[in-house]
């Protein structure tokens, strides 16, 4: 968590590691423990990395783009719409038939979230928003996904400023809940 460079790299760096979870929950066969064990590291990841983008990406969005308003809205949806299914996801083990659909799904939607975002939202971002702001975004999306939660929270609030102000107090709880709980740790 926490790479470097501007919110565009650092962004594509999450994507890649997420992507790398996805690899190794399909190269288990169904049931195996460990696809729990990678969904809850999925998760964690797609839920900071979320919370880091409704925080500080989206807002530069609805800046810098002329129609960044509705881009905006549809990437947030995106991420209610992956959110519900980890909720959903969270309740189910590995051996449970419906655990198999669940992480499918996510995959899928994490799959489509990330291809628009690398293929058409970052390469715009690109050409219009000062380099200087980027960097900056890049420092202020660690610094969210330091704090953010872990787990779904489907009814938190997903736009400014509430998502900031409530964030760091749900990361807190959601981090000492998975310290005490082993979540996200292999045996």
């Amino acid at each position: 968590m926490g790479h470097g460079g501007n919110v565009i790299n650092e962004l594509v760096t999450d994507h890649r590691e997420v992507e790398e979870l996805f690899g190794r929950i399909e190269a288990l066969p169904p049931g195996d423990k460990d696809r729990k064990v990678y969904a809850e590291q999925v998760t964690m990841e797609l839920v900071r990395h979320s919370v880091a983008e409704e925080a500080y990406l989206y807002p530069a969005v609805r800046e810098y783009l002329p129609d960044g308003d509705a881009i905006a809205d549809r990437e947030i949806e995106d991420h209610s719409r992956a959110e519900r299914t980890m909720k959903d996801l969270e309740g189910r083990e590995a051996d449970d038939p419906e655990f198999d659909r669940l992480i499918g799904m996510l995959m899928t939607e994490i799959r489509s979230h990330v291809a628009d975002e690398e293929e058409n939202l970052f390469p715009r971002l690109l050409q219009v928003a000062p380099a200087g702001a980027l960097d900056d975004l890049g420092e202020k999306v660690r610094r969210a996904k330091r704090t953010a939660p872990t787990r779904p929270h489907p009814s938190a609030p997903d736009t400014p400023p509430a998502n900031k102000l409530l964030a760091p107090g749900a990361g807190l709880v959601d981090r000492i809940r998975d310290a005490l709980s082993g979540r996200g740790e292999k045996d």
